[in-house]
């Protein structure tokens, strides 16, 4: 799950300043699962948007809300083409990609994002949502007993934890695990401690964000003459 939080309301304020019509539109996906964006917290943000602009004398801005089912897939933008036109601007309260997504789709109207991506993560307890994952392209949680050094190692090492891992603590801040003390009690849960004698070789970095943006093309789901070949002119 991609995990967001909420930008404040001076800060989204400052983004409307010079536009008198702005949409507010949410997302029904991810940022709903982590309370950042949904319905709910869209027509909160809404209300209290409403009323900043009013206690500085611009109450007569229209700020509207509304929530689609996914913000990443065009065929649910297809809702907000026609009322899009109505607004000046619009806040987008999906994921970075959301808001790129409603940018793309609507290139004449100012998009600004209303929430700050933050990571892949899993939600530990009422609240409280942890990275996991950092995307790498090349996963290799089979090699560490299914937890991974890229995204939960400070330091991103792979032979076994640093000098400064304490008590099963991070040197960095003690509020976060080591994950290889977690990795190393895990292999011994498992009788599969010796896997971690084998020496780990380098990360292939080619797939992660080094190589430029990436892009996942799967063959045998696009559409017959519409697939990547198709823009080549290869028929």
């Amino acid at each position: 799950m991609i995990v967001a939080d909420r930008k404040q309301i001076p800060e989204l304020r400052d983004m409307i300043k010079d536009f008198d019509r702005v949409l507010l539109v949410g997302c029904g996906t991810c940022v709903t699962v982590c309370l950042s964006g949904g319905e709910r917290e869209v027509g909160i943000i809404g209300s209290a948007l409403r009323m900043s602009l009013k206690l500085i004398g611009r109450g007569d801005t229209v700020v509207d809300e509304c929530t689609i089912e996914r913000q990443c897939d065009d065929a649910f933008i297809d809702a907000l083409a026609e009322r899009v036109q109505e607004y000046d601007a619009v806040i987008s309260f999906g994921c970075g990609v959301g808001v790129q997504a409603l940018a793309e789709r609507f290139p004449k109207t100012p998009m600004f994002p209303g929430l700050n991506t933050q990571f892949m993560g899993l939600l530990e307890s009422q609240g409280v949502w942890a990275e996991k994952c950092a995307g790498c392209g090349r996963c290799r949680l089979g090699e560490f007993m299914g937890l991974c050094p890229i995204a939960r190692c400070s330091k991103q090492i792979f032979n076994g934890p640093c000098g400064g891992s304490h008590d099963g603590k991070c040197e960095v801040n003690d509020d976060i695990n080591c994950v290889w003390q977690e990795i190393i009690d895990r292999a011994r849960e498992l009788g599969m401690l010796d896997k971690l004698e084998e020496l780990a070789q380098p990360q292939d970095w080619s797939t992660y964000r080094d190589g430029g943006p990436r892009k996942v093309v799967r063959e045998d789901q696009c559409i017959a003459g519409m697939g990547p070949d198709a823009e080549e002119g290869v028929q």
